[in-house]
């Protein structure tokens, strides 16, 4: 999703938000022509309809907020909950089109984005145990790049580095620049084609940088994607076997994957639609197999709200990284203001005010079809995950899901729940 995720993510974040104090969006700016967002969470289906909560807990709040985004629009959503009052994990929607079962709350999905914040997560650790340095040039590692010198780890995983993104950008002249199919009937129709990272990465440095590095903050998946090369050349392993060596493995996080250019998906799941134009005719596709190599790294991670709950959980409470380098990951760039808040290594640092936690930290995510949410309070005792699919109605996503993401984070982190409880009263 970028400073828009979900809203954005697989691909990139394609629009920009203003944000205002307490950091959820209250004005919305699209800035270029269709973006991730579009792309990835266009449609939804009307079809309405909870399923049973685990937990045994009654918690009417949570149910309507996610309501909420399937009388939007999309097709299905699982939300799982970790707070003061124990698990709450509910769904509301459709699992397939044409069909009345609902999403499982033990559903994997496509988490888009969100990998990012694993992916920087693997790197830290690696400079927790010395074998990176944050702030070393790139280029000592990935020499056969001819990478500028100034391009560090630490720009990489801020996205500070000036190089384009090779899914979707747009140039400071205005320029948009797109080098491989990622929306539309292009992308449809390339969506079990296999992409190498070598590939993917020539591709950005075919073009030059988008700002001296340093000097700005652009959202970028081309970074990720050299991260993940530097992690391999590091370790001499591949990305997916020193994830579940680092991170998966200790955490037992057996439900997510790193598939690479495989394209199943593992049971149980939700199915997910793509709708998009071809000849002047609107159709509506199932995109639940599609072969994530062209995000990499940046995006290509299988999961369940139970692992993302439990990774963020231990991330956030110190069990994953050192406090020094928990801090360093916390420390956003200040011109990386969106609608989740601002970027720094891998995460972004939302402050949603006095009314509220505060600060919560998140790194939501899209892959044309599915969407991911993963938020946290900095403590890590209070955890947000959730999945969201797209199904086959037009919508207006750029309106819908920030108004829908809003409410929800008020019910879960702010005083929404109070307010939602009070609504729900008899009139006196």
């Amino acid at each position: 999703m970028n400073g828009s995720e979900i809203a954005a993510s697989g691909p990139r974040e394609a629009y920009t938000e203003q944000i205002k104090p307490r950091g959820r969006m209250r004005a919305f700016r699209r800035v270029g022509v269709a973006t991730a967002l579009a792309a990835a969470l266009l449609g939804g289906v009307a079809a309405s309809g909870a399923a049973a909560a685990d937990g045994g807990q009654d918690r009417p709040e949570l149910q309507r907020a996610i309501q909420a985004f399937v009388d939007a629009g999309f097709a299905g959503v699982q939300l799982r909950v970790n707070d003061e009052r124990g698990e709450w994990a509910g769904s509301a929607g459709v699992r397939k089109l044409g069909t009345t079962a609902k999403p499982p709350t033990n559903g994997h999905f496509r988490m888009g984005s969100t990998t990012k914040n694993f992916t920087a997560t693997l790197v830290l650790k690696l400079v927790a145990a010395g074998e990176v340095d944050l702030d070393a040039p790139v280029a000592d590692h990935l020499p056969q790049y001819g990478l500028d010198r100034r391009i560090t780890v630490r720009m990489l995983l801020q996205h500070t580095s000036g190089l384009i993104d090779y899914t979707f950008d747009v140039l400071p002249d205005g320029t948009q620049v797109s080098l491989i199919p990622w929306q539309g009937e292009e992308w449809v129709d390339k969506r079990f084609h296999t992409y190498k990272d070598d590939e993917l990465v020539r591709l950005s440095l075919s073009r030059r940088l988008k700002f001296e590095p340093g000097t700005g903050w652009s959202y970028s998946n081309t970074n990720y994607v050299l991260a993940k090369l530097l992690i391999e050349k590091v370790t001499g392993h591949s990305y997916a076997v020193e994830m579940q060596r680092r991170i998966l493995g200790p955490l037992k996080l057996e439900h997510t994957v790193v598939p690479g250019a495989r394209s199943d998906m593992p049971a149980p799941y939700a199915h997910a639609y793509y709708r998009y134009e071809d000849a002047g005719q609107w159709k509506v596709i199932d995109v639940t197999r599609q072969n994530p190599s062209w995000i990499s790294a940046a995006g290509e991670m299988i999961s369940t709200t139970e692992d993302l709950h439990t990774f963020f959980s231990a991330l956030n409470d110190g069990t994953l990284l050192p406090a020094r380098l928990l801090a360093e990951m916390r420390e956003p760039h200040p011109g990386s203001a969106g609608l989740y808040g601002r970027y720094g290594l891998g995460v972004y640092v939302q402050d949603t005010g006095p009314d509220c936690a505060s600060v919560i930290l998140n790194h939501n995510g899209s892959n044309n079809g599915y969407g991911a949410l993963m938020y946290s309070t900095p403590d890590g005792k209070k955890t947000m995950t959730a999945s969201i699919t797209s199904g086959d109605a037009a919508m207006d996503v750029a309106t819908e899901f920030p108004k829908a993401l809003n409410d929800l984070i008020d019910v879960v982190f702010c005083d929404g729940e109070a307010a939602s409880a009070d609504a729900a009263k008899p009139a006196q």
